[in-house]
């Protein structure tokens, strides 16, 4: 599975200045919204932090994966932020978020959305890739890395 599949250069975004986790998941809402037709942001932060309540979804080591199954998506959506100062947000490891990749897909798509979770945590648990993406120069740079190496 190849992340440039479901994400686009338009959703992708070094250097956003948030204070907190709920401000993150509201910006990664947004740019998901950018990809989800009909379904809107607000729609998307209600499923991103229904997700959150079950469990964080900070990987550990600065990266974090919110995702969630939603009805009236009709393909996975992929968005990617990197943020100018990180987080609190409540990782298993304790450590604070700064790169967060978002996934929205379809509520039928279970499989599809297992598939992309674990193409995606494979990504971002490789500490190289993870230092490139901290060091990309901007949003253009961070979309060909991600795409490049998926």
């Amino acid at each position: 599975m190849k992340l440039a599949e479901i994400l686009s250069a338009s959703r992708v975004v070094a250097g956003v200045t948030v204070t907190s986790k709920k401000r993150a998941l509201e910006e990664m809402s947004k740019l998901l919204a950018k990809g989800a037709g009909t379904v809107t942001d607000a729609e998307i932060f209600t499923s991103l932090t229904s997700r959150e309540k079950l469990g964080s979804t900070g990987l550990g080591h600065g990266v974090a994966i919110p995702h969630g199954r939603m009805s009236g998506v009709e393909n996975s959506i992929g968005a990617l932020i990197r943020l100018k100062h990180p987080v609190d947000y409540d990782a298993h490891d304790g450590q604070t978020v700064d790169l967060l990749f978002g996934l929205v897909v379809p509520q039928q798509a279970t499989e599809t959305h297992l598939k992309h979770l674990a193409a995606i945590a494979e990504l971002f648990s490789d500490e190289a890739f993870c230092k490139q993406a901290r060091a990309a120069a901007d949003d253009a740079a961070l979309y060909a890395l991600v795409t490049s190496r998926s």
